[in-house]
């Protein structure tokens, strides 16, 4: 009999796999993901004694997930292409650029505020399929666009597509639970007034740490892709970038309160977007420098995309800005009414359900909901702006040729990682009588960290997003584990299932088949360890300093090492912001000095 340490270590193997492939490494996505299924596979047949038809079930499971992720890129890129050639990109362009020409205020407003919005309505990682490419267009390199795009998948993640991790994915994990019931009864608590304070936890512990994702957003972008690689020059707009980030967290955290998990995110991007963008209008907070990339002549070709989004030639019409955002506007809308209950939209919506029960003699069930996949509502707006735009039938299929060609060099990645995933979660059916791999690693982290748990619990949430590519799926799979953990520590479960969903939105920043599919939505494939490596930076921030949050929560503010590590990262933020300060006093003195003018487009 396997001791519970070399178990543990046999079910991450694939964890690790997919790490030293893509990470270490440095395989794109289509080599590693295959080796990764394979390895897989192997564990589940031979240790865990996993039957045949359930890995095969688990792996056609997948293909579904992942053929609906296509969907979402492709169609976020045909609405991209849609809109270059009929020219509203380019008043979409103008129109960002009008409000300020410095690249790090841009990523905080279309990145940040338009994005979090986006996830609110959409989510299924579909926010970055349309930030990365729209960021393109706007003058960003692809690879600096992908980067900061999927910096976005953290914060809003847990209210995304209307609250769907929370509510389902909390939900359906603890509901009707006896554990859960018993407490529920013990604290005299209707179940859903338990999940409404779960979802207000979370927004007030990502509103602590999201305050400063824009923060590492723009000083990654100086550093990666400045002619100076300079952290200091993105620590210059601290200011700003704190601003927006209260912007979004502070509206984000008191929605999640005062009205429930459905739109936190949604209204938080929202208000932020009407607050942040007339202050930048009138340039408050903002330096006096402006900051772009280097010469796009002298860019390294790694950054550059393998599709085309040059908005250079002329557009074959004048469009205004306010007609040029319509099918953004009206994607968000859709994505909304598809999603809230009290519309009259629902039944219509579940009855494009198209499902295979009792796979293989198993109890899988492969479905998708079509309508409700975001990449159709994508595709069906592109039609409306061929309308709204009078695009020519020859325009529109070169930009469906497109699309395909782009999204064509990410489906081996997405058609082995999704199944790997599927096969890693379905190993509870075996014949070892083993729990199912993800459950067995938790439970030995459980044992080891005891009443350290609190700072480990993020982690697990952001592993089981990091596998299972969703926040949803993370939160259904571990969180009456959290509560069970809560329950034999004697802790408070809001907190601990809290922080299961917070770790499980950070872990979309590595999650692979989201950097696969804002990848190959900007045009660029085989880099995705480079993305992963780089998204590092920002997770081992939001996991500590939530595991931070997480233990003071618990055990107070003794001295702790929750104490120790939010003094450990106060100091490091206060010394960025001195930093930045310093850097934009340098760089505004010489802007008045040469009374430097902003570049122009």
């Amino acid at each position: 009999m396997l001791s519970t340490g070399l178990l543990s270590l046999i079910a991450i193997l694939p964890i690790i796999t997919v790490f030293i492939l893509l990470v270490v490494l440095r395989w794109s996505a289509k080599r590693a993901m295959p080796v990764a299924f394979v390895i897989t596979v192997l564990i589940a047949l031979t240790l865990w004694e996993v039957p045949v038809n359930q890995i095969a079930a688990a792996s056609v499971n997948g293909v579904v997930t992942a053929l609906e992720v296509s969907v979402i890129v492709f169609g976020a890129l045909l609405l991209l292409n849609t809109l270059k050639e009929s020219g509203a990109l380019h008043a979409i362009r103008q129109g960002f650029t009008s409000v300020t020409p410095d690249r790090r205020i841009q990523v905080i407003i279309i990145c940040w505020m338009f994005g979090t919005f986006l996830e609110g309505a959409a989510g299924w990682g579909a926010p970055a399929t349309i930030i990365g490419p729209l960021l393109i267009a706007v003058g960003f390199p692809a690879m600096a666009a992908v980067m900061v795009a999927l910096m976005l998948q953290s914060t809003p993640v847990s209210f995304g597509a209307v609250g769907t991790p929370i509510l389902t994915g909390v939900g359906s994990g603890l509901e009707g639970n006896s554990i859960v019931n018993n407490f529920l009864e013990s604290q005299q608590l209707p179940f859903s007034t338990f999940i409404n304070d779960i979802g207000g936890q979370v927004a007030i512990f990502h509103g602590m740490i999201g305050t400063f994702i824009p923060l590492f957003m723009v000083s990654m972008l100086t550093f990666f892709f400045g002619k100076n690689r300079s952290f200091a020059e993105g620590l210059a707009v601290w200011r700003f970038a704190l601003f927006g980030g209260l912007a979004f967290t502070v509206p984000f955290a008191l929605v999640a309160n005062l009205l429930g998990p459905e739109f936190p995110a949604l209204l938080g991007g929202l208000i932020g977007l009407s607050i942040v963008i007339p202050a930048a209008k009138k340039g408050w907070f903002m330096p006096k420098h402006h900051w772009d990339f280097p010469d796009e002549k002298n860019w390294e070709p790694s950054w550059l995309s393998q599709m085309s989004l040059s908005l250079d030639e002329q557009p074959i019409q004048k469009i205004s800005g306010a007609k040029a955002w319509v099918p953004y506007t009206l994607v968000a809308l859709l994505l909304i009414a598809i999603k809230v209950d009290f519309l009259p939209f629902s039944e219509w919506i579940a009855s494009s359900e198209v499902a295979i029960e009792s796979l293989f003699g198993t109890e899988v069930t492969a479905s998708s909901v079509l309508l409700d996949i975001p990449g159709v509502t994508f595709i069906f707006v592109s039609l409306i702006a061929v309308l709204l735009y009078r695009l020519s039938l020859q325009r529109y299929k070169r930009a469906l040729k497109q699309s395909f060609r782009t999204v064509s060099g990410a489906m081996i990645a997405l058609l082995f990682s999704v199944p790997m995933v599927q096969v890693f979660l379905n190993t509870d059916v075996n014949f070892s009588n083993f729990d199912s791999m993800p459950l067995v690693l938790a439970d030995w982290l459980a044992g080891v960290a005891g009443e350290q748990w609190p700072l480990v619990a993020p982690s697990i949430g952001a592993v089981g997003a990091f596998v299972a590519g969703s926040n949803t799926i993370s939160n259904m799979m571990f969180s009456l584990f959290q509560f069970g953990v809560s329950d034999q520590l004697l802790m408070n479960p809001v907190v601990i299932v809290a922080l299961q969903a917070v770790g499980g939105a950070a872990g979309n920043l590595v999650c692979v088949h989201n950097v696969v599919a804002a990848s190959a939505a900007s045009g660029i494939t085989g880099k995705e360890g480079i993305f992963i490596r780089r998204m590092l930076i920002p997770l081992t921030f939001y996991l500590v300093f939530a595991g931070g949050i997480g233990i003071i929560a618990i055990h107070g503010f003794s001295f702790n090492s929750g104490t120790i590590l939010l003094g450990v990262l106060a100091m490091v933020i206060l010394t960025a912001i001195f930093i930045g300060e310093k850097k934009r006093r340098e760089l505004d003195g010489r802007t008045t000095a040469t009374d430097l003018s902003p570049p122009s487009y």
